[in-house]
């Protein structure tokens, strides 16, 4: 018999924050709502994302407090050295698959800096050792390739193509799965 934890969204609480080499992945805070703001009501930051965004302060904390603060699988992520929060990354659980899957954002200002690799290193080790996960799975939207890479770049495996999958503001999008189980990740 496999072994399955029972107690994923305590270990979620108090896993918080994960220090990385540059960041801090931490629960949601009041104080994250100018931030959300600031990613939220980016159109380069929206494209790719289901999510409509926070154009309005009322907005981003609505944001706040109706999906991340309540979500135990979400962790804002902040650049250590500025103190600022410029995204935020959301793990999506299945306990009975013992698997997870995943979503991220980040501000634009802070793309082609490494930033979700570094996240994505860091949630995938998460996974694999705080909550003995079997397998994570994610994918992207054609046209959003550099989601694809940070999967690739942390031992993730492209593993299929879904075309017209999903309904993103009005458009059926292409998505390109990814995925990785803890045998892969063990032997990297």
């Amino acid at each position: 018999m496999i072994h399955m934890k029972s107690n994923y969204n305590e270990i979620l609480y108090k896993a918080a924050p994960i220090q990385t080499e540059r960041l801090i992945l931490r629960r949601p805070q009041d104080a994250d709502a100018e931030a959300i703001l600031e990613y939220g009501s980016d159109a380069k930051v929206l494209e790719h994302l289901l999510w409509t965004g926070a154009h309005t302060i009322e907005e981003a904390r609505a944001s706040l407090y109706d999906y991340l603060i309540p979500n135990p699988g979400v962790f804002m992520i902040e650049v250590e050295d500025e103190q600022k929060c410029i995204g935020s990354f959301d793990l999506r659980l299945s306990p009975e698959h013992q698997r997870a899957s995943f979503g991220f954002c980040i501000n634009s200002k802070y793309w082609s800096k490494g930033y979700m690799t570094e996240v994505l290193k860091a949630m995938l080790d998460f996974c694999f050792t705080q909550l003995e996960l079997n397998r994570v799975q994610a994918c992207h939207y054609k046209d959003n390739e550099a989601s694809g890479r940070v999967m690739e770049k942390c031992g993730m495996r492209p593993e299929g193509f879904s075309p017209q999958a999903q309904l993103i503001k009005g458009t059926f999008r292409d998505e390109y799965h990814y995925g990785i189980t803890r045998e892969q990740w063990l032997a990297l």
